[in-house]
């Protein structure tokens, strides 16, 4: 992307299509780059010859990789449109880690298996976070026998002892991915890097664990049929950094359903709302959580937005 950025393109449709796109290309908008980036790093992972020459694990200077790039950008023309033809998705599923802390801390409060809904579930990866490990030091969080295990850098106390127990779960977005067509897990990695090979390979875990399709439509929508109370259940709807892409007045409307479903919400059928986003706030995602009965909001803390790293709060007193 540097050398895209400094240097004279080729001549051709793709530097043609790029250099007039209309609207904001940047991460806060279309995210151009990133949608270039994964066309070429989906053509490396199908195995393609000269890029596979100076992907990595092979090191090249920037001459060598930059005459390698202009190459395919001739080559692969309908290739590369058909990936700057769509927004960039990705089911990061190191985030999985907050949910994990987020079901111990639900289980050890309440005491009763969990029902779950996602919000923008993409692939469905963080839809069996309950699959997955965390381990934090000599401690170990989540599933015992994981399809994957994840090692965020951990700062603050430790979620609390009691495991979770999921026995349901469904999962919404627009555009939904299908881990099991070979496309969609090809996308699914495409913008990952190749230089991330242990994010490659939790990624590829928990493609081949994946066994719940996510439904296509609005998540508003689809929340609306979600909200009736089941006893002897908690209900955590949850969303990693996918709340902030739906439109505020759908924002408003989500919120308020929830908040209306938790007023008939009892120590019995209790509502969960956890969110993993973007708040603004110069390092990484807001973690929060609000519960019924009594509607209290705590701040979890906060993660990287790629799961890195999770600066955990706790259970602190209810905000205002």
């Amino acid at each position: 992307m540097r050398l895209l950025g400094t240097r004279d393109w080729p001549e051709g449709p793709i530097a043609d299509r790029v250099f007039a796109w209309k609207g904001d290309i940047s991460p806060r908008g279309q995210s151009v780059s990133l949608r270039l980036a994964g066309a070429l790093h989906a053509l490396h992972l199908q195995g393609h010859a000269v890029l596979g020459l100076v992907y990595p694990p092979a090191k090249v200077g920037d001459d060598h990789l930059w005459r390698a790039v202009s190459a395919t950008l001739i080559s692969e023309v309908d290739h590369i449109n058909t990936w700057l033809d769509s927004a960039p998705q990705t089911n990061e599923v190191r985030r999985s880690a907050t949910l994990i802390a987020a079901g111990h801390l639900l289980a050890d409060r309440y005491g009763l298996p969990l029902r779950t809904s996602e919000l923008g579930a993409s692939g469905g990866l963080n839809l069996h976070w309950d699959a997955y490990a965390m381990q934090l030091g000599d401690k170990c969080f989540g599933a015992d026998d994981p399809v994957l295990t994840l090692t965020p850098e951990w700062t603050g106390p430790l979620p609390p002892k009691t495991a979770p127990t999921v026995v349901a779960r469904a999962g919404v977005d627009l555009n939904p991915l299908n881990p099991a067509n070979p496309d969609h897990a090809l996308r699914l990695q495409a913008y990952l890097w190749p230089d991330q090979p242990e994010r490659l390979a939790l990624t590829r875990a928990a493609i081949a664990a994946a066994a719940t399709p996510v439904t296509q439509g609005d998540a508003i929508d689809w929340l609306a049929e979600q909200l009736t109370h089941t006893p002897g259940q908690t209900h955590l709807i949850y969303s990693t950094v996918a709340w902030q892409y739906f439109p505020e007045d759908q924002q408003a409307k989500g919120a308020a359903m929830i908040a209306k479903a938790g007023e008939t919400a009892t120590q019995d059928t209790p509502l969960a709302w956890f969110g993993m986003e973007n708040d603004g706030g110069a390092r990484g995602a807001a973690l929060t959580l609000r519960l019924w009965p009594g509607d209290h909001t705590f701040d979890l803390g906060r993660a990287d937005f790629h799961g890195r790293w999770v600066d955990w709060a706790g259970m602190p007193e209810p905000a205002a």
